[in-house]
């Protein structure tokens, strides 16, 4: 007979973080910690500015206010630990507080992932349909369209993490990564994997395949009515409506798609450590300047 695995409570996890040199280490948490300035002050002057301007309440701009918004969220729940622990030699976690950083991260990345793909729609509708843009992007729809994703999203990832809570571990805390995601927690533990491991690829296929199906279709659509136009001043003001936010879709789906899309092997958790720097930290830092 096959023996029970002996599961033990969890308090903390050791997060190992991207390197074990010291020198390094302090080489990192100064440019970690400007880049994660940077992104503050890009971030909060975006959304500073948008408020306050009258030429720039339309729906794009009101977007990005929330995407600048989820940005600043989103990075301050990975960052600011990550630089704690380059300067500290405990590199601890508490469990409960690994849990609310996967519900974060888990709601925020949905969140981010939807305003890109509402983005793309409103892009759709001001080049293909100028004449009906105003009514059907009106006040009312933009803060619809962005108030009910919020609560949808964190009400998805309460259950995500939940199932996150239902991993049972074996004695081995250490964390092979410098933030709580669902890759290296499933790599450690010793129960509850495959239904965790398996709720995770079901919903984040399904929302990123349906969230990246809106992208692609709305910029086939804008292609198809750029290549009809017969102005190439038009053409050249279609593609500058557009262009900032195709480079701003790829960068963020195209290292997601790496992250997630992917069972999590030995080698992986190690390979995605940098890609998940960038997502976590220079995305957000380069989104305002885009």
């Amino acid at each position: 007979m096959k023996a029970m695995p002996n599961f033990t409570d969890v308090t903390e996890f050791i997060l190992l973080g991207l390197i074990s040199h010291q020198e390094l280490q302090v080489l990192l948490f100064g440019v970690f910690l400007v880049v994660y300035m940077i992104m503050l002050l890009g971030n909060i002057g975006m959304i500073i500015l948008i408020s306050i301007s009258p030429q720039l309440q339309t729906p794009i701009y009101f977007f990005l206010s929330h995407l600048s918004f989820v940005d600043v969220w989103f990075s301050s729940n990975v960052t600011p630990k990550m630089l704690e622990n380059l300067l500290s030699e405990t590199k601890t976690i508490s469990y409960m507080g690994c849990l609310v950083q996967c519900y974060f991260l888990i709601a925020l990345v949905h969140v981010e992932v939807y305003i890109l793909a509402v983005m793309a729609f409103d892009c759709y509708m001001a080049i293909c349909n100028p004449l009906l843009y105003g009514s059907k992007m009106s006040r009312t729809v933009c803060i619809w369209l962005i108030s009910v994703p919020y609560v949808y999203r964190f009400s998805v990832s309460l259950i995500c993490t939940l199932w996150t809570y239902g991993l049972y571990f074996c004695g081995n805390f250490e964390n092979n990564h410098f933030y709580c995601a669902d890759p290296p927690l499933i790599k450690i533990a010793c129960g509850g994997v495959h239904i965790k491991e398996y709720t995770m690829i079901v919903v984040a296929g399904m929302n990123f395949t349906y969230y990246l199906s809106v992208v692609l279709i709305s910029y086939i659509l804008i292609e198809i009515a750029m290549l009809r136009m017969h102005s190439a001043d038009g053409r050249k003001k279609a593609f500058s409506t557009c262009g900032s936010h195709l480079m701003a879709v790829t960068m963020f789906y195209g290292t997601l798609i790496f992250m997630h899309f992917r069972r999590p092997p030995e080698e992986s958790v190690e390979q995605g450590e940098m890609v998940a720097v960038f997502y976590t930290t220079v995305i957000p830092m380069l989104n305002p300047m885009i």
